[in-house]
């Protein structure tokens, strides 16, 4: 994927577009539940608006309409060509919209203007892609049967689900909102109360593509409504994005009744470092683990595995390229890495760090902090830390380092976490280095690059362990929401 041209639309535009809404039966209504607390600038830490949650009331028209729409089977039954076309008129409609769901994501994520820039052309990109999987067939196949072809069916389950957290939203909401459709479900989308302002956006787009009203809504606020939506009998399919705790909580609440779920719950993703890698690569690799997204994505760097024999230059080389890591405000095109989202999130990283140099380890942390209030935080690696002490994820711009002796040790040291959605191994030898990748217990392994893309779009993601339950993906996520139906003659 190509970065677009970056471009910054005015402040004041920016500022205009933190009006909250939920988006029930085609109508916008201001939520009423007062949480008390507040989006922050996380630059500055300036009050933008207050935390509002959806009442519980309008979270149950939202259902009731979802099982409406879902009951009337308007959409369901439109021909795949027909929903195809629908939602490459969505993508259509989203795509001038980028830079502004980036500018508007920047400002109140604290993610860096030319990361969401980038990120949030998937916005668009996943609706052009649910209606790829629509044309090719995927929704209706056939087999041999005894009399004939069998008939496979994919149909919509019923009312979905799809609640996203507060790192990169529109992209992830947008993934999920565009699958479901493509799939013939009505969806409630629940963006996360502390950055729910840019998934806002899919509202204006589809809108604008004259879609049943009531088939996609959104509602707002946080682990109450979280827990209405997905407790509700009539909801049939949920995909989440988000913390351990709170997959723990969707998925217990999806076996009560069977749900199809999908949990995508992040990681403590090891970097194995052979006794051959490319320092300098090495190096490069190490600041993008800690730096993409501000370190505050899924497939960071939890655990540097560094040969014993070098260990100490490739030390030197990360800490010299992150001495230039430009740390600063998220809405400037110079800077590299922003603050991380909210205070509440600072402090929980700061304190993960005090804690582990209390277990005897060492910070590095040469990044200069900005001369500015918000809520910055260094990449930081820390060394001299037992292994043991370093196996729960921290979710920031924080790794710690440890040394191995040959390759069954390091992949020893990979797979002692109960976690497994990334990894990394760093080698001259591609085939050495694969050979290791594939003893990785993890969803998938880069070789020699850290990046936000994945090494083939059509992939899956899968989820190991703590990581999540099940895969993401075109194809995967799609599946989510629904069902297989086989029919076929059996007689005569």
């Amino acid at each position: 994927m190509e970065l677009p041209p970056l471009t910054i639309p005015p402040l004041a535009e920016v500022k205009s577009r933190f009006q909250l809404f939920d988006y029930i039966d085609g109508e916008r209504i201001r939520p009423s539940v007062e949480m008390g607390g507040w989006v922050r600038n996380p630059n500055t830490g300036e009050a933008i608006t207050p935390q509002l949650a959806t009442s519980p009331e309008n979270v149950a028209r939202a259902l009731a309409t979802a099982q409406r729409v879902h009951e009337a089977g308007d959409w369901a039954r439109l021909p795949a060509g027909e929903r195809a076309d629908r939602l490459d008129a969505a993508a259509d409609a989203l795509m001038p919209l980028t830079p502004l769901i980036a500018a508007v994501e920047s400002y109140h994520t604290g993610m860096v203007i030319s990361l969401t820039n980038f990120v949030n052309a998937i916005v668009w990109l996943a609706f052009k892609g649910a209606a790829g999987v629509l044309r090719s067939g995927h929704a209706q196949s056939v087999a041999p049967g005894p009399l004939g072809e069998v008939e496979i069916w994919r149909k919509p389950l019923g009312t979905a689900v799809a609640i996203v957290p507060w790192n990169s939203p529109a992209a992830l909401a947008a993934h999920k909102v565009a699958n479901a459709l493509a799939a013939g479900a009505p969806v409630i989308l629940k963006p996360s109360e502390w950055a729910p302002y840019s998934c806002l956006f899919l509202a204006e787009g589809l809108e604008q593509v004259g879609l049943p009203r009531g088939l996609f809504q959104i509602v707002n606020g946080g682990t109450a409504v979280g827990q209405q939506l997905v407790t509700d009998r009539r909801v049939r399919a949920v995909s989440f994005t988000g913390g351990l705790q709170g997959g723990r909580a969707v998925a217990a609440a999806c076996a009560h009744d069977f749900k199809a779920m999908q949990l995508e719950l992040g990681g403590n993703n090891a970097m194995i470092v052979l006794e051959d890698a490319d320092i300098g690569k090495t190096a490069e690799g190490i600041v993008a683990g800690l730096t993409t997204l501000n370190g505050q994505w899924c497939r960071a760097l939890g655990r540097l595995l560094v040969h014993e024999s070098i260990a100490g230059e490739v030390l030197e080389a990360a800490l010299a390229r992150l001495q230039h890591v430009r740390l600063g405000d998220s809405l400037s095109p110079e800077s590299s890495m922003g603050p991380l989202a909210n205070e509440e999130h600072r402090r929980r990283i700061g304190t993960a760090v005090s804690h582990l140099e209390a277990c005897g380890g060492q910070k590095h942390a040469p990044t200069p902090l900005p001369d500015l209030p918000g809520h910055f935080f260094p990449p930081t690696l820390i060394t001299g830390v037992a292994p043991e002490e370093t196996l729960e994820e921290i979710f920031g711009p924080a790794a710690t380092l440890h040394t191995f002796r040959d390759e069954a040790e390091a992949v020893r040291l990979a797979n002692q976490t109960p976690y497994g959605l990334g990894g990394y191994v760093f080698s001259r030898d591609e085939a050495r280095a694969l050979a290791v990748a594939r003893q990785m217990n993890t969803g998938g392994v880069k070789i020699n690059g850290v990046s936000l893309l994945e090494l083939n779009v059509d992939a899956p993601r899968p989820a190991w362990g703590l990581s999540g339950f099940g895969e993401e993906g075109t194809l995967e996520t799609f599946n989510v929401f629904c069902g297989r139906s086989v029919v076929g003659v059996a007689g005569r």
